[in-house]
């Protein structure tokens, strides 16, 4: 997913689509141990989506304590 998207989620949104990619990634690497992997790039791909979303996840965190006043 680009970030543009994960953007317009909600944070209960993006951190239910963490777990998502945090489950396909336990599976990726389980593959690639026994073997079964054929496309190993996409470990990388899962891991920056991965990274993506806490990213915005913080960002949303700290725009709300922004917004309420307290320090960023």
């Amino acid at each position: 997913m680009d970030a543009k998207s994960l953007r317009d989620l909600s944070v209960e949104e993006l951190m239910s689509k963490h777990d998502q990619f945090k489950e396909e990634l336990f599976n990726l690497r389980f593959q690639n141990a026994v073997g079964q992997l054929k496309n190993t790039s996409r470990i990388k791909e899962v891991k920056k989506t991965i990274a993506r979303v806490l990213t915005i996840v913080h960002e949303k965190e700290q725009g709300l304590n922004a917004a309420k006043g307290g320090k960023a």
